[in-house]
């Protein structure tokens, strides 16, 4: 909470017309390009991060896909994933997100910009939907950000089981993978006062529709888990 405070306070003078072009942006979403609205995004979550203390570590973008639809999943650490994860990709990102997000101000706003979809964990019929929804904006062309956790992990940068259902998204659009391994971003806001804090994003390498077609999604889940996962092994602590 103080660093959320701290991050305001900095961009006092800011955050007012950042706010009200981001409403509308939400609000004529479509009379605009999507990577308009997605720069303006990216404006304010990079301005947070740098106004929080946060050293953010960035590697392998050059992994992240420049042309046709993608899906991206990542293990999940807490809120301010979704803040680093987006600053640091520059290819327009939609997510599947958990349905309590959808009505908070700010988060609401990005949501409407970038066709993001809120999801009913325990509502299996809407849980379809958005996966079928989520499909064929894939399929079209479209980008996105998925956490297959479900829910951020508790026990710092110890992951928890993929669920295999979010990867039909990828699978049923023959979209490729980029795996994403997030290393002490729990540290952000988990951690009490604003004393300076690192964190690591890895873009790991690709992985194509041909790699895993022939997987079952469970397969497929323990896959990309077992990469993200090794990767941040690999170098948590460093």
């Amino acid at each position: 909470m103080h660093r959320i405070v701290m991050m305001c306070l900095r961009n006092f003078i800011l955050v007012p017309p950042a706010y009200i072009k981001l409403c509308h942006y939400a609000k004529h979403t479509d009379k605009y390009p999507e990577l308009t609205k997605y720069r303006h995004i990216q404006y304010i979550f990079k301005r947070a991060v740098k106004s929080g203390n946060v050293d953010l570590q960035v590697f392998g973008t050059e992994n992240i896909p420049t042309e046709g639809g993608f899906t991206m999943y990542s293990n999940h650490q807490g809120m301010f994933d979704v803040l680093a994860i987006p600053a640091t990709c520059d290819q327009p990102l939609g997510a599947v997100l958990k349905k309590e997000l959808k009505d908070i101000p700010f988060l609401k706003q990005v949501i409407a910009c970038t066709k993001s979809f809120p999801m009913d964990r325990e509502d299996v019929r809407s849980s379809m939907e958005v996966i079928l929804a989520a499909t064929k904006e894939v399929a079209g062309g479209r980008n996105y950000l998925i956490f297959p956790e479900g829910t951020r992990s508790k026990n710092g940068n110890q992951m928890r089981e993929f669920h295999a259902g979010s990867f039909k998204i990828a699978s049923k659009a023959k979209a490729p993978i980029v795996p994403v391994a997030l290393i002490d971003c729990y540290k952000v806001f988990d951690e009490k006062g604003c004393k300076p804090v690192s964190m690591q994003i890895h873009y790991l390498p690709v992985i194509p529709y041909e790699e895993y077609k022939d997987m079952k999604t469970p397969e497929l889940a323990q896959l990309v888990h077992d990469r993200i996962e090794a990767c941040v092994k690999a170098n948590e602590g460093k």
